[in-house]
Order: C-alpha cells, then structure tokens, then sequence
C-alpha cells in the first residue's frame, strides 16, 4: 500500500513506570524482551521484542508519582503489542492471569467482532496493555 506518510513506523516507546526493575523483569521473564541497553544514572533500561524496543524510565518520585488515568489525562492510552496468533494469546493470558502484579481487564475475545483476537490488562507498573493476535 502506497504511502505519503513522512514516517516510517514506531523507533521505540518510552514509558515512564513507578518500579523500574519490576517492569523490566516483566518485560524480560513474562514477554522474553530482551534487555539491549540502559543508562544506570537516568535511569531507564532498554528492551526489545526484536521488532520493537521499549524504554522504560524510572519516575523520579515513584511514592508520590500519579498514575495515568486513560479517560482524563492526555497521553498514552494504552500499549498494544502483536502476538503470533490466537493459541499464542490464549496461552500468554494464561500466563498473565497468574503473574503478580498484572491485572486482565479482559481475557481474549474477537476484536470489533471480526476474526482478530484481543486481551487487555495492566502491567506491573500499571500501565495498561493491549495484546492482539492478527486474523490469519
């Protein structure tokens, strides 16, 4: 498909989260990122799915630091990642549903109605993350 856009896809996405080592170890035991990167002082770690690379930022006061609510602040609504079809979301929501500190807001159903299978949960950190399996 032809394109006009000026731009060419995400370069990463930055997250800025209350425990730092908490939602990089989700990221690096729960999901397999693989960690490419940090800047200790920062600090902020680098992570990588192969296709898209996350950095995660630790907030600087997490005790008093507000968390994001989707329908009243503007930013980022949520972070939706691609899995390899449907078996593999079911599977990986079975693995969210007994990981601590995550949250299913919904386990997989049809996107929209169509053949695309999506969950939604929260990860450590709260930040709240879309899964979606691609109709095949």
């Amino acid at each position: 498909m032809p394109s006009d856009a000026l731009t060419k896809g995400a370069h990463h996405i930055g997250l800025t989260v209350r425990d730092l080592g908490e939602t990089r170890d989700f990221f690096t035991g729960t999901l397999g990122f693989a960690q490419v990167g940090e800047l200790p002082d920062y600090p902020a770690v680098f992570l990588s799915d192969g296709t898209t690379m996350i950095t995660l930022w630790q907030a600087q006061d997490p005790a008093t630091a507000v968390p994001f609510d989707r329908k009243n602040v503007i930013g980022l609504h949520h972070l939706a990642l691609t899995v390899d079809g449907s078996a593999a979301l079911v599977a990986l929501h079975e693995t969210l549903a007994a990981t601590a500190g995550v949250e299913v807001e919904f386990p997989p159903e049809p996107l929209q109605g169509g053949p695309a299978q999506h969950m939604m949960c929260a990860i450590p950190g709260g930040i709240r993350m879309e899964l979606i399996a691609p109709a095949p």
